[in-house]
C-alpha cells in the first residue's frame, strides 16, 4: 500500500482536502512574497539609497533563484520525500524571511530574497504533483483548478495586502506577513504530506549543470544590471557578460550530453514547442515586470501611498483569476493560439494605454488601463502551456511541462531586470534632453522663474534662498518629467514586444492545427 493510501485510510476521503490545504498554505505564502515586493521598493530605496538598477535585485533575485530551484523540485522529491522536502523548504523560508525583515543593508536584504525565492522554487511544483496524486482522474481537473487559483490570487492581493503592512509600519513589515502561514503548513505536513517510502537511492543530479545555469543566470544578469552604472567597457561587466555567456554555453552542452539533465532541451527542437516557450518567456517578462513597474511609478511620481499602488493591481488581479475557469474550458473546444493571439493583442493595448500616464492620471483610469492587461495574460497562460504540451509525446511530457515553466520564469527575472534598466536609461535621456531645451534667456522662462519665486516668497522662503530655491524646484520638475517619460517607454517597449510576440504564437498554431487535425505529435521529438 503506497503512503498515499495509508493516509486516506487514516483521515478517510476528506483527506485530499487536507494535503490541498496544506500545500496551499507553501503555495500562497510563496506567490504573495514574489510581488508583495514591488510596493515596498520606493521605501528600500530611500532606506539603503538605492538606484533602480539596484533595487530591481529584490525581485530579479527572487525570480532567477526560483527560476533555477525549479529544476532541482523532481530530485528533492526523489531523494528526501514530499514531507520532508516541503518542511525543509519552508522553515528556509521563513528564516530566509526574518533575515530579510531584518536586514542592516541592501546585500543582506537581497540574500534573503534570493533564499526566499529558492524556496519557492521547490513548493511550487512539490504542490502541484501532491494535488494531482491525491485525486482521483475524474477531479484532478478540479484540484488543478484549486491551484491554479491560489498561483493567481497570490499575486492579486499581495501588493494590496503588502501596501497596507508598508503604511501602517514599514517596509520590514512584508516580510513578516508569510511566516505564519508558512509555521501552519510546516506543522499539518507533518500529518498530511505523504512520506519518501522508496528504499532505493536517489536518482543522480546532475550538480554541474545545475551550478552552470545557475552561473549563467547570476553572471548575465548582474553585468546587465551593472552595465549602466559601471560603463558597458568596463571589465566588471564585460566579465560578467562573458562568464555568463561561456556558462549558458556549458549549460546548453551539459544538458544535450549528461544523461540525467536537470532540463532536457531536446523538447525545444520541436518548433511548435519551441515557439510556445517563447511566448511563455514573453508573458513571465511582461507580467512581472509590468507589476514590477506599476507601484514604483503611482508612489514616486503620483504620490500614492503603498496601500493604494497595491490597489490599484487589485481589480487586474481578480480580473486574471475570474478569467483563468472560463479559458481552460475553452482551450479543448478552440485551437489555443486564438486565445494567445487574443490575449497579446489586449496585454500590448492595455501597455500602449499605459504609454500614456502622466502626473495627472487617475486612480480608475489606470486600474481599467492595468486590468485589460491582466485579462490578456489571463487568456494566454492556459492555451500556451495546454498547445505547447500537446505536440509532445507522452514520454517527454514530465520535461515539456518543466520547460514551459523555466521558460515562464525565466522571462520574468529578465523582464524585470532588462525594464528596470531601460527606464533608468531613457529618464536620462529624457532628463539630459530637457535641461539642454531650456532657455533662461526667453520671454517665457523669465515670466515663469518669476512668478516661482512669488510663489516661495509667499512661502515665507527667505530672500537669500530664493534663488536656489527656484532652481531646485525647476529641477525637480524637470526630473520628473524625464522620469514620467521613461515610464512611457517602458510601456511602450512591452507593447512593441507583445505585438511581436505575434509571430511565434501563429508558429505554434501552426504546429497545433496540424496535430490536432493529424492526432500526432511533431515527429522531429522523438520518445
Amino acid at each position: 500500500m503506497s503512503e498515499v493510501d495509508q493516509l486516506f485510510e487514516r483521515y478517510g476521503a476528506g483527506y485530499k482536502w487536507l494535503a490541498t490545504a496544506t500545500v496551499m498554505l507553501g503555495t500562497l505564502s510563496m506567490v504573495m512574497a514574489t510581488t508583495i515586493i514591488n510596493v515596498a521598493i520606493p521605501e528600500i530605496r530611500g532606506t539603503f539609497g538605492l538606484g533602480q538598477d539596484q533595487v530591481q535585485w529584490l525581485s530579479t533575485g527572487y525570480l532567477a533563484a526560483m527560476t533555477a530551484t525549479m529544476l532541482a523540485n523532481a530530485w528533492c522529491v526523489e531523494a528526501l520525500g514530499q514531507r520532508r522536502t516541503y518542511m525543509t523548504a519552508m522553515m528556509i523560508f521563513v528564516f530566509c524571511s526574518f533575515l530579510g525583515g531584518l536586514s542592516p543593508n541592501a546585500e543582506l536584504l537581497t540574500l534573503a530574497r534570493v533564499g526566499q525565492g529558492a524556496m519557492a522554487g521547490i513548493i511550487q511544483p512539490l504542490a502541484a504533483i501532491t494535488i494531482f496524486q491525491v485525486f482521483p482522474p475524474n477531479e484532478r481537473g478540479r484540484g488543478m483548478g484549486i491551484y491554479g487559483l491560489g498561483v493567481i490570487l497570490g499575486p492579486a492581493i499581495g501588493p494590496t495586502l503588502g501596501g497596507v503592512l508598508v503604511d501602517l509600519f514599514n517596509w520590514r513589515a512584508v516580510f513578516f506577513l508569510a511566516p505564519p502561514f508558512c509555521v501552519l503548513g510546516f506543522l499539518m505536513a507533518t500529518a498530511f504530506m505523504p512520506r519518501r517510502m522508496s528504499e532505493d537511492p536517489p536518482p543522480r543530479f546532475d550538480f554541474f549543470g545545475f551550478g552552470l545555469l545557475c552561473a549563467a543566470l547570476v553572471m548575465i544578469l548582474w553585468g546587465l544590471s551593472n552595465g549602466p552604472r559601471h560603463g558597458w567597457d568596463s571589465v566588471a561587466v564585460e566579465a560578467a557578460l562573458a562568464g555568463g555567456v561561456l556558462s549558458g554555453f556549458g549549460f546548453v552542452l551539459r544538458s544535450l550530453l549528461a544523461d540525467h539533465p536537470v532540463l532536457n532541451l531536446r523538447v525545444f527542437t520541436n518548433p511548435g514547442f519551441l515557439s510556445g516557450s517563447l511566448v511563455a518567456f514573453l508573458l513571465g517578462a511582461g507580467l512581472f515586470g509590468s507589476t514590477y513597474l506599476v507601484p514604483v511609478f503611482v508612489q514616486e511620481l503620483l504620490g500614492y501611498t503603498a496601500t493604494q499602488s497595491g490597489l490599484v493591481l487589485m481589480p487586474a488581479g481578480l480580473a486574471m483569476a475570474a478569467v483563468f475557469p472560463p479559458v481552460g474550458h475553452l482551450t479543448d473546444r478552440v485551437m489555443p493560439q486564438r486565445l494567445v493571439m487574443l490575449g497579446l493583442a489586449l496585454f500590448a493595448f492595455s501597455s500602449a494605454l499605459l504609454a500614456g500616464v502622466d502626473m495627472n492620471t487617475a486612480f480608475w483610469t489606470l486600474a481599467i488601463w492595468i486590468l485589460i492587461g491582466r485579462v490578456g495574460l489571463g487568456l494566454i497562460l492556459p492555451p500556451v502551456t495546454a498547445g505547447s504540451l500537446d505536440l509532445l509525446p507522452g514520454g517527454l511530457l514530465p520535461h515539456g511541462s518543466g520547460a514551459i515553466n523555466f521558460s515562464r520564469q525565466l522571462g520574468g527575472a529578465f523582464g524585470v531586470n532588462l525594464l528596470a534598466i531601460f527606464l533608468d536609461e531613457r529618464t536620462r535621456v529624457h532628463t539630459r534632453e530637457l535641461i539642454q531645451a531650456q532657455t533662461p534667456g526667453t520671454p517665457a522662462a523669465r515670466e515663469a522663474t518669476s512668478e516661482l519665486l512669488k510663489v516661495l516668497e509667499r512661502a515665507g522662503v527667505p530672500d537669500v534662498h530664493l534663488g536656489p530655491g527656484a532652481l531646485h524646484v525647476i529641477g525637480r520638475g524637470i526630473h520628473g518629467q524625464g522620469y514620467v517619460m521613461g515610464f512611457q517607454d517602458s510601456f511602450m517597449l512591452l507593447a512593441a514586444v507583445f505585438v511581436l510576440a505575434l509571430v511565434p504564437a501563429l508558429v505554434m498554431g501552426r504546429y497545433v492545427r496540424r496535430h490536432r487535425h493529424e492526432g500526432q505529435p511533431y515527429a522531429a521529438v522523438s520518445e
